[in-house]
Parts: C-alpha cells; sequence; structure tokens
C-alpha cells in the first residue's frame, strides 16, 4: 500500500490521496436518479456526511437529485462537465469543461455559497500542467488511497469489503462510484463498511 501511495503522489504531486484523521466517503459520477438516493438514504440511516464528485452534465438532467445532495449536508465537487479523461484533450479545452461545471452549479437555486473548489479528474488521468493550472486557479485535487474499484463486474462485494478493511488509514478517501456500473456492488458494501468504519472508531467527515 505503501509503495502504491507513494506513486499516486510522484505521478500526483499536486494532489491529495490522504488527508488529516477522519475518513471520507467520496462518490464519482453522479447525480443518477437510479443510484444517488439510495446512497444517501444509507447516509442518512448511519448519520455521515460523504463527498459528492459529481458530473456536470448529469446535475443538468437531474437537479432534483443534485438538492436532494445539497439538502443532505453532503460536500459536492467538481469532476468536469463531461466527465472527461484529461489525458485526451488539450488544457484548455480540458479547463473550459472544468469551469462549465462551476456554471451548472451556480445556476442551481440550491448551490452552497462559498463552497470550497474541489476537484477530483475522471479515470484520475491529468498532465500535470492541468493540474498546475486547476491548481493556479484555486482546486484542491483530491484523488484516493482507497480504490475500490466497485465498476469492475469482476470484483465481488467481499473483496471489496475486505481491501476497505485492509487499506483504510486515518485520512483515507475511500473512492466509491454512484452509477448505474457500479450499482449492486457498491450499495451492497456501502452500508458493512460503514458499520466496520464506526466500529473500528473512524470519523466519518465530508471534505
Amino acid at each position: 500500500m505503501g509503495a502504491i501511495k507513494n506513486l499516486l503522489q510522484r505521478l500526483y504531486p499536486c494532489g491529495v490521496c490522504r488527508t488529516g484523521t477522519a475518513v471520507y466517503l467520496t462518490f464519482d459520477d453522479g447525480p443518477i436518479p437510479e443510484v444517488t438516493p439510495k446512497v444517501l438514504e444509507i447516509l442518512a440511516r448511519y448519520n455521515v456526511k460523504a463527498t459528492f464528485f459529481m458530473v456536470g452534465e448529469n446535475i443538468d438532467k437531474h437537479p432534483d437529485i443534485f438538492a436532494q445532495v445539497v439538502a443532505g449536508g453532503h460536500s459536492i465537487a467538481n469532476h468536469t462537465y463531461n466527465h472527461m479523461k484529461g489525458w485526451n484533450f488539450r488544457t484548455k479545452t480540458y479547463l473550459e469543461n472544468v469551469e462549465k461545471w462551476e456554471e451548472v452549479v451556480n445556476r442551481q437555486p440550491c448551490a452552497p455559497v462559498n463552497r470550497r473548489k474541489i476537484f477530483r479528474p475522471p479515470y484520475g488521468r491529468t498532465w500535470w500542467w492541468q493540474r498546475k493550472a486547476l491548481v493556479n486557479r484555486g482546486y484542491t485535487i483530491y484523488l484516493w488511497d482507497v480504490l475500490t474499484r466497485d465498476y469492475n463486474k469482476s470484483r465481488t462485494p467481499e473483496e471489496m469489503f475486505d481491501q476497505i478493511k485492509r487499506q483504510t488509514r486515518p485520512g483515507s478517501l475511500i473512492n466509491f462510484h454512484d452509477s448505474i456500473k457500479s450499482n449492486e456492488r457498491m450499495l451492497e458494501v456501502l452500508p458493512k463498511a460503514i458499520e466496520w468504519l464506526q466500529k473500528e472508531g473512524y470519523e466519518l467527515a465530508a471534505l
């Protein structure tokens, strides 16, 4: 695990893989009406706040689900407007897509005021100069140190849960996805993970 963390830090010198002493549940790719409300129900059941790295076009399609996330007291964060893989785009195009996300959120009546500029690159893939440009625009880039790979159909919920137990440390960023592809496995593991984390004494917080 230490080798993986060191590799991530070398590849992403402007990205945070672990922070503070709490543990942070994060969800990428929503909001999705078939999945995100179910995640919110589980989080509410355990009185846990999380961070949602949302795709802008999904916010455009489902502003009511976006509003539910905000009403639940969770953090919202930028995951580009079109779920862009930075390696495939010029920096100017990539930054325009990030800013388009901001415009969409700012149009929402329920958008939190004075929110932090938090960003996670889709697929975790950006060029270093793209990351530098984002940091220069005031973003903090959060990656992860526990990648559940809940989107992988070959992964079992048992394997995911075991990984969370083995890899989680104080400050861990646990990466889930509130997406159709991850739905079944993620929703099975999430309550088990929360119960285990709380039993182990971890504080669960939003970024």
